[in-house]
């Protein structure tokens, strides 16, 4: 059974403004298994997000590869990669990314609704994760009547609800406080025990030191550094 579930092959990302060509990062290979956390980390505006968008198939790399359960993204149709977006990939966004005009719970419940899955247990679904996230008194809430951290609660929420084989978080505990973010990161631990794959970017140098290793992206570059554990 084939135990890495991510690959970057020579993957390069650069883009043009009025001054010129700017990369982010190029010549960038990487295997990540089954069941690894891995901490993003770098200066802001290294390129982070940007990475992490690719690797949602959310962008498409300047150059490079790209292959998820050993199916290269390259290779395949649009509806063959939002296909595969819905069952292997979830991302939890910095900004949130929760839709007005829906509740808390309506908002987690969207990712398994899109799926077709039936709404009793897609609502028996959204009500235990609710409670996994410490929200379950806001669920009938609108993103507008929750605080910045409870919003991005419900975020992560919706993002685990899919139970997608890779998990993609940009800044997950950047509103939280650090009750919550501890909270939050018990998670990821549990989700890691059942073989999930967690790559997360953070500022947070005691979560980024809890995971198996981190990525350091600079000057564009991406290396690999053992967590200080």
């Amino acid at each position: 059974m084939n135990k890495i579930l991510l690959e970057t092959t020579n993957l390069k990302k650069s883009f043009d403004h009025a001054n010129g060509s700017v990369t982010l990062f190029e010549d960038f290979n990487l295997k990540i298994k089954k069941g690894e956390l891995v901490a993003l980390v770098g200066p802001s505006g290294s390129g982070k997000s940007s990475l992490l968008h690719l690797l949602a198939l959310l962008d498409e790399p300047t150059k490079g590869k790209i292959k998820i359960n050993g199916k290269e993204i390259k290779n395949i149709s649009s509806k063959e990669k939002d296909e595969l977006r819905r069952k292997s990939v979830s991302i939890i966004f910095q900004d949130n990314n929760l839709l007005n005009d829906f509740s808390a719970i309506e908002n987690i419940k969207m990712p398994l609704i899109i799926r077709g899955e039936k709404d009793k247990s897609v609502l028996e679904k959204a009500k235990k994760i609710l409670k996994d996230v410490k929200i379950h008194n806001r669920a009938n809430y609108f993103p507008s009547e929750l605080s910045g951290g409870e919003q991005q609660r419900v975020a992560i929420a919706r993002a685990l609800i899919s139970e997608t084989s890779l998990i993609l978080a940009d800044e997950p505990t950047g509103n939280l406080d650090f009750k919550t973010s501890k909270e939050i990161f018990s998670l990821f631990m549990k989700l890691k025990k059942l073989k999930k794959t967690i790559i997360f970017a953070t500022h947070n140098r005691e979560l980024a030191n809890r995971a198996d290793y981190k990525l350091f992206i600079s000057d564009g570059h991406i290396k690999r550094v053992n967590a200080n554990k």
